[in-house]
Parts: C-alpha cells; structure tokens; sequence
C-alpha cells in the first residue's frame, strides 16, 4: 500500500512538473491558461470605434469583450499629436482592466489610399516602387513607412496591397495595385515586408487570392471570379507566395467567390477551401489570416453579423475585422454569436486555442505586450526621423518609366528645339524643366484644352524638333490635343494614371511617372534632358496592339 502511495506521489510531483516546465517554456500558452472563454473569443476580433476619443460605448465593448486590436479610419484620425493621443487612450483603456494590449491598425497604402495625411509624408502609389525593381529602396521604403505609423502609435499596417492590376475595369483596386507583372510585384513585396516589419510593424497583403480581375466592388456586392485553378495559381496568386515566404504577419481574405475553389456562392473570407485548404494547408501560411472588413455589403448583404463572424472562423480564419458600417452592438452581437457557438459546440475551443495562440504570438514577437504610452508631443519628430522625403526623390529616378521612345527622341540635346505643354496649375514643371535647356517653348493648357489650345499647340509643333506634353488622368479633351500633335516629334508624360496612353496610340514617346508628386516631375525632367539615365521597370501592362 505504501509503494502504491510512493508512486501515486511520485506521478503527481512530476506531472505538476511538467505542467510548470511546460508554462515556463511556453508563455503563451501560460498567458492563454489564465484567460477565460470570452477573453479568448475577443481576441480573434478587432473592432472599429467612432470617433476621436473612447466614448462610454466604445469603453465599454472594449472592457468587455478585450478584442485583439482597433481599426482607425478617418473619424479617428486627425494630426500626428491628435492620432496618438486617440490611440493612448484606446491602449489605456486596455490597461485599465489588465487586458492584453492592442493591434492599432490602419490603411496606409501609399496613393489612393492613405488614412494618415496630415503631418505625414505624402506618398506615391506602391506601383512606383514595383517599378524601381530595388531591392534595397524597396527595404528602405517599407521600414520608412513603419517608422512614420509607429510615430502615432500604429503598429500593424494593412497594405500592403498584393492585388494585380489585371483588369481596367477594376473600380476598386486599379491604380491602389502594386503592378501587373506576378514576379516583379513579387520581389517588391518581399523587401518592403521584409523593411515594414524590421521597423516594428506587422505587415498585411490582402486580398488573398487576388481583387485585381475583377468588375465588381466588394464593397458593394459579391464579385464572382470563374478563372481556373491553375490560372489564378499562375498569376493572381503568385505575390501572394512571395509575401508568404517573405514570412508576412497576415494575410487579408478578400469578399469574392472564386467558383475554382467553391461550386456553390461562397465569398473567400468564409470558405474552409480557400482560407485552409489553400492558404494554411497548400502554401503552407502559418502567420494571420484576417478577413476583409465585415460590415462590406459582400457579406452585409448576405449574412447576419454573427452567422458571418461564426462561419469565417470555421473556415479558418484568425481575425475577425470590421470598419466603419458596424456599431459597437453589431459588433458585441457577433462577438456573443462566437461565444454561443462555442458553448454550444458549434466551434470547437480547440479552433478558438489555434487562432489567439497564432495572435498572442504575433503580439510577442512584436513586443506588443510592453506598451508603454507614448509622448504625443513628439509624434512629429517621430514622424520626420523617417527622412522619407530625402527617400522619395531617389525613388522617383530609379521607377519613372520609359515606356517607350520609338523614334529615339530622348534625351533632348542643347541643339534640340523643344517645346513644352503643360496643365497651368502645374508651375513646377516650368522650374523643375527650365534650367536644363537654353530655349525652351512653353504652352500652358486647361486641364481640359479648348479647341483654341489644340490649335495653339499643333501651330507651336510645327516651329520645334521635339515636343512634350504633359497629362493628368487623360480625358477627351486632352487627348484630342495630344492626338494632334505629329506623333514621331512627341512623347507625352503621364502624371498620373499610367493609361493615358490608350487615348493616345500613335504617340511615339510615353513616360510614366505613377504618381503626381514634385518629386515625380524632377525625375522627369532629369531623365528628359540626360541628367540620369530612365531606369524603371513597366510595372502595368499597357495595350501596345495598335502601336
């Protein structure tokens, strides 16, 4: 009997061994141990709050529920000190109950889409870095954005986007795409994931496996994409394995029916085929998995806002994501369907254990658990330490693009006469230009030319050697006027969209810069006149048939 008890104690010693063994070598697991059912469930959400400030609902679904992070959209964003002072108080809110601290997370894309302007460096679209095909300035411009959002606090970034830009009809994505070649988007993915997230934030792609063929916005309806497997394997989904193996913290699901994947209606974000037998299982993706934003009329329109929530999870995915379309009670609502459908046995507590152990994880790594308030103060010079604007111009030489010189024109020589047309309200260009030749002749047009300004422009065409002409999103009216224009004496540049040359087809030179910033026009002036040498990769695919 007292060798039974021996070994009855002996058994009980080590298993309680083992348990602190396993606690200290596993503090996650350890953390997770002290939390209940609820807390685990809020940690696979991350919620949206109106305003600048924690109102008393906001406090109380935060408290309550302690979800993984806060989305900010442009009601919580204001100036530098404004946005980090908002997010101290999210943070603290937090704190004051001894809940785990937040994922702030935001959309800072870079062009289109930039929920941060004020105080922050105005960036171009992500597709001028694509072009640079630099693997180094394309580091420096990840790292240089995460320092700018970590100045105010934001410590995950949902960009960047990995969306091809494959269709032109596309309303949704098209000029937020980062390219339309699957590799050179690819590389630039890998080393501006790679720069973002050695400057301390967590990186995004979205939206796996690819918005960019697509007519529909998912903001609106359900977008149906009938492609074929290998298809999308072959080219819509091929940045999403570069940022894969560039060990991405998350990946966004998209709201869209891929039929490839799914036979019956079944947007991506709730698909068990999409989220775990594609991304987890055959790519092999163990970091996040989040959805799109929930309260998106795709699956608003479609699903209540916990059956939603409920079927994303068990297709899969980690976070549970919504924006502004939702109500702290929507939000609690879904949060509560969760929690049902564990007690009830609908979800398994295993399947909630797999994805806040992944979120906590995540959180470690990026020291997420240490917050420390920040001072608002100086969220500015936090903010200029960046130098991104000492990085843009570097970036700008090496991505505008030469799209093509058919009657080799570039660069204009001193003994070239030239003439330059150019939108008014574009000064710059006339003092960005000016220096570098003796005897420029300068036409400044309307945005959209007058017939006299067509004319204007093909009377001066016929007094010089060489002509360029500036555009901005090419409509009728400009075109009429580049169209005008002998096209083996002309090369337009396009300030903004790259596709302004469709209006145009016959044109024999064409320059993209991506984007309209200053420092875009410098490097255009630079590459005009031989000061450097054009060296940006076509990031977009141009319709070249009738050229």
């Amino acid at each position: 009997m007292k060798s039974l008890q021996s070994v009855s104690l002996c058994l009980l010693i080590i298993s309680v061994f083992t348990v602190s063994v396993n606690t200290q070598t596993d503090p996650i697991q350890a953390r997770m141990d002290q939390m209940t059912l609820q807390q685990k469930v809020g940690q696979m959400f991350m919620v949206h709050t109106y305003g600048q400030g924690v109102s008393l609902v906001a406090r109380d679904m935060l408290q309550t529920w302690q979800p993984a992070g806060v989305v900010l959209f442009d009601n919580n964003i204001s100036t530098p000190i404004g946005t980090t002072q908002v997010v101290n108080q999210y943070q603290q809110t937090m704190a004051d109950v001894g809940a785990i601290p937040l994922f702030i997370a935001t959309d800072q894309e870079g062009g289109w889409i930039m929920r941060m302007r004020e105080g922050f460096t105005e960036l171009p679209p992500i597709a001028l870095v694509t072009a640079t095909d630099d693997p180094d300035l394309t580091y420096r411009m990840g790292e240089a954005m995460a320092t700018e959002i970590r100045a105010v606090g934001v410590n995950m970034n949902l960009a960047p986007v990995a969306d091809l830009d494959t269709n032109r009809a596309n309303t949704v994505i098209g000029r937020r795409s980062p390219g339309a070649v699957p590799d050179l988007v690819g590389r630039m993915l890998t080393h501006y994931i790679a720069g973002m997230q050695a400057g301390g934030v967590l990186a995004t792609v979205k939206h796996f496996p690819g918005h960019g063929d697509t007519v529909e916005d998912s903001h609106l309806t359900l977008p149906k994409i009938t492609h074929s497997r290998d298809f999308l394997m072959n080219r819509e989904i091929i940045p999403f394995k570069y940022a894969i193996d560039a060990n991405v913290a998350a990946v966004m699901v998209a709201h869209i029916w891929f039929t490839a994947f799914d036979e019956t209606e079944t947007p991506a974000t709730l698909s068990y085929n999409v989220v775990t037998g594609l991304l987890r299982q055959e790519l092999d993706y163990n970091g996040i998995i989040m959805t799109d934003a929930m309260d998106m009329d795709a699956i608003h329109g479609r699903y209540t806002p916990d059956e939603a929530a409920i079927q994303a999870i068990l297709a899969g995915v980690d976070l549970v994501v919504y924006g502004t379309g939702y109500s702290e009670r929507l939000q609690m609502v879904a949060m509560q369907g969760v929690l049902d459908a564990v007690m009830t046995g609908r979800i398994a507590e295993a399947r909630i254990d797999e994805s806040v152990y992944r979120i906590l994880s995540a959180k470690s790594q990026y020291g997420l658990f240490d917050w420390q308030p920040l001072n608002s103060n100086g969220a500015n010079a936090r903010i200029q330490s960046a130098n991104t604007s000492e990085l843009l111009p570097l970036v700008f030489d090496a991505g505008v693009t030469v799209a093509y010189d058919y009657y080799q024109q570039l660069p204009i020589g001193d003994t070239d006469t030239v003439a330059l047309i150019y939108p008014g309200q574009r000064t710059l260009i006339t003092r960005a230009c000016g220096g570098y030749h003796p005897a420029i002749q300068w036409l400044s047009i309307t945005n959209a030319p007058t017939s006299e300004e067509v004319q204007m422009a093909v009377e001066l065409s016929r007094r010089v050697d060489k002509i360029v002409v500036f555009t901005r999103n090419a409509g009728y009216a400009q075109a009429r006027l580049v169209n005008a224009l002998p096209p083996e004496k002309t090369v337009a540049v396009a300030l903004y969209s790259p596709y302004d040359a469709d209006l145009f087809p016959r044109i024999g030179g064409y320059i993209i810069t991506y984007g309209p910033q200053d420092d875009g026009v410098r490097s255009v002036c630079r590459i005009l006149f031989g000061e450097i040498r054009a060296r940006g990769t076509l990031a977009v695919l141009l319709n070249l048939s009738a050229r």
